[in-house]
């Protein structure tokens, strides 16, 4: 091989793009089976990888959030990236941060297994248990446990890997230290990747923000489902078929595989580790299809729209939706995060879109030239802190805002209650549209709604809480708070398109194709077409 050659090579190695052919050329690592074999990256690790390095082209570096299930390889892959900066850079810092002792070993042991299987490893200054320092590189690698607070503070990093951070001791404490240790610069990366402990703690707050584009720190959300790992496959038994029976708040076999896209040897698999677990719940914590299948807190699980009704109209794709266009606006509180509405016609959800921290006249001239351009048949706006004045503004605006424009107290009594004060049901407002909500996600005609992972956060959120008189109220926003759930923001605003079952006797049909992410709309003529007769609003 030429001289030319070679450094060709070497710098083909030394790219971060380029760490599937590093592993498979350099790196050793022991498998499952306990077997030393040079690392080559799986689905998992690969689309990992993929996440990572579109975000370092787009931005110059790395801010991942990383929510996997068990033993998927994304600490060996997170282990190797970093060893290649480096040991094939100068001046690169590594601090990998662990949930405990046993954890730090064995990532410690990995990277050194790395070192010591690798023909282009550089020279060794220090080696010990905890640290590899690279001394003519000037670069270094330590591995450290997440119990003594401030650990990591005083040394400026180029990379970090918080690992299962969601059981981590002090939390907060290592945010505010270790992490800030990472400067806000090009080529710097800060990975926390985790299992699931549940929907509370600091890396459940920090991941939902990032799914719903809350803060300035730029981290993406990333998600890794258990059927993205090879190994998690068996053959099926002779005569293996997929069952179709639905246990409560489950979906059935065949559904499942069908969501999903699965082959028949992970549907056996996840039937063998469903019976090993002895339940459902469990396995779904452990090893997620979904994000909220992930944060499941338990078996007995009170969220109010079960995350498999939201999974399934998810990835119904409905072509369009058919009746009257309802547009739901939930105003941001006080010109707060996020100020979000959305569109229904009948069984879809056209889209959802949102909009951070604007003031009151940019509500009014963003929801105005919506109604002037989409001609909804309704509008319903949550009347609470700066909606009752946006309603004023746009009913200000002329007959036809003054028709469409319809304001919605959460709060006050629900028209069930209204209607039937002695029976048990929904005792405001919102519990109501939530309960509509929910029974529209239920129809067998398949609901359809964008296939977005922060719209099933939302949707999923809420609790049900009941009241001794067999009443029930959807848990307040404050209480969410308290438990460190976030204001469900997009999903008030597809309930508010439930705010009322009027019969609306004409509505107008889109004149022209929308593109609303993954669902396209089709042309419609002519420009605006009057139908008689009508439909219920909510139902379609």
């Amino acid at each position: 091989m030429s001289q030319s050659d070679d450094l060709a090579r070497l710098k083909r190695l030394r790219d971060p793009a380029g760490l599937p052919a590093f592993g498979s050329e350099c790196l050793t690592v022991r498998t499952k089976e306990g077997q030393f074999k040079r690392l080559v990256l799986n689905s998992a690790q690969l689309f990992a990888h993929g996440q990572f390095e579109r975000q370092r082209a787009t931005t110059g570096r790395v801010r991942a959030l990383v929510l996997k299930g068990r033993q998927q390889g994304i600490s060996t892959y997170i282990a190797a990236r970093y060893y290649q900066r480096a040991s094939m850079h100068r001046g690169v810092n590594v601090f990998i941060l662990s949930h405990e002792q046993s954890s730090s070993d064995t990532l410690f042991g990995m990277v050194d297994r790395y070192h010591r299987s690798n023909p282009l490893a550089p020279h060794v200054g220090v080696s010990n248990t905890r640290e590899l320092e690279f001394d003519r590189l000037e670069s270094s690698y330590a591995v450290a446990t997440a119990g003594a607070r401030g650990v990591g503070r005083s040394k400026a990093l180029t990379l970090f890997h918080g690992s299962e951070v969601a059981f981590w001791q002090n939390a907060k404490d290592h945010f505010s230290a270790s992490v800030q240790a990472v400067p806000h610069a090009d080529n710097t990366e800060v990975v926390l990747e985790s299992t699931s402990a549940g929907p509370s703690g600091e890396f459940y707050e920090r991941f939902t923000d990032a799914i719903n584009q809350r803060g300035d720190e730029g981290y993406q959300a990333v998600f890794i489902p258990w059927y993205l790992s090879p190994e998690y496959s068996v053959n099926p038994e002779p005569g293996f078929t997929l069952s179709d029976d639905t246990p409560e708040g489950e979906m059935s076999e065949a559904e499942y595989s069908s969501i999903y896209g699965l082959a028949l040897n992970q549907m056996a698999w996840r039937r063998m580790k469903i019976r090993e677990l002895r339940d459902p719940a469990m396995f779904r914590r452990e090893y997620p299809a979904s994000m909220q299948e992930a944060w499941s807190s338990a078996s007995d699980d009170r969220r109010y729209i079960p995350p498999m009704l939201v999974m399934r109209a998810r990835k119904h794709r409905a072509q369009r939706g058919a009746g009257p266009l309802v547009i739901g606006v939930d105003p941001a509180s006080g010109g707060g995060d996020r100020f979000a509405i959305s569109w229904r016609r009948g069984m879809v959800v056209e889209r959802t879109e949102f909009r951070n921290k604007i003031d009151i006249l940019e509500a009014f001239a963003w929801v105005r030239s919506i109604i002037e351009r989409d001609k909804p048949a309704r509008v319903y706006v949550d009347a609470g802190n700066i909606g009752a004045d946006l309603i004023t503004l746009l009913q200000a605006a002329g007959p036809r805002f003054i028709e469409c424009v319809r304001a919605v107290n959460f709060g006050s009594k629900s028209e069930f209650k209204m209607a039937y004060p002695n029976m048990p049901g929904p005792a405001n407002r919102r519990a109501e549209m939530y309960q509509r909500c929910r029974d529209w996600l239920n129809l067998p005609e398949g609901a359809s709604i964008p296939d977005r992972d922060d719209l099933e956060a939302d949707l999923t959120a809420p609790r049900e809480k009941p009241q001794l008189n067999n009443d029930f109220y959807i848990e307040a926003k404050k209480d969410m708070a308290t438990r460190g759930v976030r204001s469900p923001d997009l999903a008030d605003s597809i309930v508010l398109t439930f705010a009322s079952v009027e019969y609306i006797p004409s509505w107008s049909e889109p004149a022209v194709a929308h593109h609303y992410g993954d669902l396209v709309q089709p042309d419609a003529a002519p420009a605006v077409t009057d139908w008689s007769g009508g439909a219920n609003s909510w139902m379609g």
